[in-house]
């Protein structure tokens, strides 16, 4: 069997947190709820900040946490249907959301947020799935 390689790797954009980043200043200058503001703005900037994802020939990883730290897996043979979004805001950076829809039992939908250049990352994903699907002998049944 072939060896597991990193392909990938990235993290959201801290473009997620704008709205509140302009919330926070708000609050801040009005001085009303200053103390509260910063404190919560340098914790949505960490909680970004540590979230990150690793594609290998095998698995999606993604790293998160802050205190906590937290890994979680989706085996590649288990995705079922991939998309690209391009929301409005996203679009302004040239940022995009990576939707997986997988048999995983934990995480059935996982999303890589945020991130440059998602289409040609959901084809490298798409390339890997099938070929892992193919070592596996794993296949896909539809029933109606």
């Amino acid at each position: 069997m072939a060896a597991e390689e990193a392909v990938w790797s990235g993290s959201p954009s801290q473009v997620v947190n704008a709205g509140k980043f302009i919330l926070c200043a708000l609050a801040t200058l009005t001085g009303i709820f200053a103390i509260a503001a910063i404190p919560y703005a340098i914790w949505i900037w960490l909680v970004v900040k540590n979230t990150r994802y690793e594609l290998t020939t095998q698995r999606l990883k993604l790293h998160s946490g802050v205190l906590n730290k937290t890994t979680d897996e989706l085996e590649l043979y288990r995705v079922t249907d991939s998309k690209f979004e391009q929301p409005f805001f996203l679009r302004l950076f040239s940022l995009g959301n990576v939707v997986l829809i997988s048999s995983d039992d934990t995480t059935p939908t996982t999303i890589i947020r945020a991130i440059h250049d998602g289409g040609p990352l959901r084809e490298k994903i798409r390339t890997f799935v099938e070929a892992r699907r193919d070592q596996k002998r794993v296949r896909v049944a539809e029933f109606e």
